[in-house]
C-alpha cells in the first residue's frame, strides 16, 4: 500500500531529482510527441569505470558503452547470430576457420574507416589478452588475419564452439587500431571518450552525474538512429530513480531499477511498462556456491541435505515477487538443447534430516546440528531476504545460519582472495554458452586465488575437468549436447553448487519509449531502434 507519508517522501524525492536533472541542458526536451529525434534520459544504478567493456566487463560499462562500441554480431531472443559489423560469416566443415565479410563504408566517429585491420588487432591485442572471458573463449586461436579490408579469417586449432555466441558488442567489441595501436590499452584516454562505429557518438561525461551521446548521421544502418540525444543519469537511490520514472524525467531504466515490491505500482500507472525479456544472452542465474574447504559443506551428503531443505518455489513467487523461473540445472534453459532438465534435489526436510544424520551429523541439545555462515551483498532488498529465509528453512534441519552482509569490494575479498566464507549468496552470468559462463563454476583448473567468480568454493573432480574440456572444443552438436548431459549429471551427483532460479532482470519504460528490447542482448544493445512515439 502507498501510505500518505510514502506519497510525502516521494514527492520530495521527485523535487529534489528534477532539479538536479535541471542541470543537464538537453538541446531536445523528452516530450515524445515527435516521430523522429527527442531525447530519452536512462536512469541509471552506478556510474561504469569507464566507457568500453572490450576488456572491462563491469556490468553498467557494458549499458552505456554498447551504444557507441560494436561487435561483429548481435543475437536474436533465441541466441542466434545477427549481422552487424559483419554482414555475413562462413564456418569451415572442420570447425577450424571462420570467415566473416564485413560491412563496407563503415566509418569510425572520427571519420577513419572501419576495416578487417581494426577487428585483427582488437582480438590480438584485447580480447584474449585483456578481457578476461576472452583468455578462454579464444584460447585455440592460431591466427587472425585480413585478406582484404573486409574480410577476417579466423583460424583455431581445435573447434571453440563459443567463439560464435561470443562476438556481441559487450563480449568484444572491437576498438579503433589507429587510436589504440602503440598505447597502454587500459590506460588510453578514449577508453573514457570513446571512438566508435556505434549509432551514437559520445558527447560528454560529467563524473558522477552523466554522460551524454549524440545521433551518429553517419550510421551505417539507414535510418538510424531515431534520437537526438542519448543521456545516461547516475542515480544511486532506488526511491529517486522510481520518482524520475514517474514523473517522466527519466523514460527508461535496466537491470531492476526498483525494487521489485514496487514494480505493480509503477506498471499500473498506466504510462510505465515492464519488460523482462532482453537479458537472454547474460542468462542470469541466482545461486548459492559450497566452500569445499570445511567439515561439513566438505562433505557431499550435507550440501545434498541442504539442497532438499530449500523450497525454490518460495523464493521465486514470494522473496522475488514471481520474478524468476525455478533452475533444474547448473545449464539454464536459455541454452536451448544442451539443457537438461533435473528432478533435482525435491523440496523434503523429511528426507533432509534422515540424510544428515546417517552423515553423522545429529542434532545437540539445543537442536542444531552445526552453524555455517552465508555471505552477500545487499544489491537488492531481495537478496538479503533470501538469506533470511534460508537462515529459516535450515533452522529446520538443525543448521544455524549466520548471515553476513558486506560491501561489494569487501564481499571479493572474502570470497575469491581469502575463502573466507561457507557459503556465497550471488548471482552469475551463465552468458548464452555453458563454456562462458557455467565452466567457471565447475572447472578445477578455474581455482585461482584472487580472481572474481572463478571457482572460489575449491570444487575438484577429474571426470567433470574431462567433460568440460571435451564440450569446449566438440564440433559435432550431437556429442557436444551428450557431453554436456554428463556435465549436468556429474554437477547434480556432487552439488559443490545449489542453482535456485533463472532471473528475470526488469527493464523499466515509458510506454512512449519503444525499441529498447528488440533481441537477447537488451540493455546491452546498440539501441539504435530507440524511438519516441506519439
Amino acid at each position: 500500500m502507498f501510505r500518505p507519508l510514502d506519497a510525502y517522501r516521494h514527492r520530495l524525492g521527485s523535487i529534489a531529482l528534477a532539479a538536479m536533472l535541471a542541470v543537464v541542458p538537453l538541446t531536445h526536451p523528452p516530450a515524445a510527441d515527435a516521430a523522429e529525434g527527442g531525447t530519452v534520459v536512462v536512469a541509471m544504478q552506478s556510474e561504469p569505470p569507464t566507457l568500453t567493456s572490450a576488456f572491462n566487463p563491469a556490468g553498467f560499462a557494458g549499458v552505456v558503452s554498447t551504444k557507441v562500441l560494436e561487435g561483429l554480431l548481435t543475437y536474436d531472443f533465441d541466441l542466434t547470430p545477427q549481422p552487424s559489423l559483419a554482414e555475413s560469416w562462413e564456418l569451415s566443415d572442420d570447425g577450424l576457420t571462420y570467415t566473416f565479410n564485413l560491412r563496407k563504408g563503415v566509418r569510425w566517429h572520427d571519420g577513419e574507416p572501419f576495416t578487417a585491420a581494426d577487428v585483427v588487432f582488437s582480438l590480438n591485442e584485447v580480447w584474449r589478452e585483456l578481457n578476461p572471458r576472452g583468455r578462454t573463449i579464444f584460447a585455440k586461436v592460431t591466427d587472425v588475419s585480413a585478406p582484404d579490408d573486409h574480410t577476417v579469417v579466423i583460424t583455431v586449432s581445435e573447434p571453440s564452439p563459443a567463439i560464435m555466441k561470443s562476438l556481441s558488442s559487450y563480449g568484444a567489441q572491437v576498438l579503433p587500431e589507429h587510436i589504440y595501436a602503440g598505447t597502454d590499452i587500459t590506460a588510453n584516454p578514449a577508453n573514457d571518450a570513446p571512438i566508435g562505429t556505434g549509432p551514437y557518438k559520445f558527447v560528454e561525461w560529467q563524473r558522477g552525474d552523466y554522460t551524454r551521446y549524440a545521433r551518429n548521421d553517419d550510421y551505417w544502418a539507414e535510418g538510424k538512429p531515431h534520437l537526438d540525444e542519448l543521456v545516461f543519469r547516475y542515480i544511486n537511490d532506488a526511491g529517486s530513480r522510481a520518482a524520475a520514472m514517474e514523473a517522466g524525467e527519466a523514460q527508461l531504466a535496466t537491470f531492476n531499477p526498483v525494487p521489485l515490491n514496487d514494480v505493480e505500482r509503477l506498471r499500473e500507472t498506466g504510462f510505465l511498462e515492464v519488460e523482462t525479456r532482453g537479458y537472454e544472452y547474460l542468462s542470469p542465474i541466482f545461486l548459492i556456491e559450497f566452500n569445499q574447504r570445511g567439515e561439513y559443506l566438505g562433505n557431499r551428503d550435507v550440501r545434498r541435505a541442504l539442497a532438499m531443505a530449500v523450497n525454490k518455489d518460495f523464493i521465486v513467487d514470494v522473496v522475488w515477487y514471481g520474478y524468476g523461473k525455478v533452475a533444474n540445472s547448473p545449464v539454464p534453459s536459455t541454452h536451448g538443447d544442451l539443457h537438461v532438465a533435473s528432478d533435482g534435489y525435491g523440496f523434503d526436510v523429511g528426507a533432509a534430516n534422515a540424510l544428515l544424520d546417517e552423515a553423522g551429523f545429529p542434532r545437540g541439545d539445543d537442536g542444531m546440528r552445526f552453524s555455517l555462515s552465508i555471505d552477500y551483498s545487499p544489491y537488492a532488498e531481495t537478496i538479503p531476504r533470501t538469506a533470511e529465509y534460508l537462515r529459516q528453512a535450515w533452522k529446520a534441519v538443525g543448521v544455524d545460519l549466520v548471515l553476513r552482509s558486506q560491501d561489494i569490494p569487501t564481499l571479493l575479498r572474502r570470497v575469491f582472495t581469502d575463502y573466507d566464507f561457507d557459503m556465497h549468496l550471488n548471482f552469475y552470468y551463465a552468458m548464452p554458452d555453458p563454456t562462458i559462463g557455467v565452466q567457471r563454476l565447475y572447472w578445477s583448473k578455474n581455482i585461482r586465488k584472487g580472481v572474481p567468480f572463478a571457482n572460489a568454493h575449491g570444487y575438484s573432480d577429474p571426470r567433470m575437468d574431462e567433460v568440460l574440456e571435451a564440450a569446449q572444443f566438440e564440433n559435432d552438436p550431437a556429442v557436444r549436447k551428450e557431453l554436456y548431459a554428463e556435465m549436468q549429471a556429474i554437477a547434480h551427483r556432487d552439488m559443490p553448487v545449489l542453482q535456485l532460479f533463472e532471473m528475470k532482470f526488469v527493464t523499466l519504460a515509458n510506454v512512449k519509449v519503444t525499441g529498447h528490447t528488440v533481441g537477447a542482448e537488451g540493455p546491452y544493445g546498440s539501441w539504435a531502434d530507440l524511438e519516441l512515439v506519439d
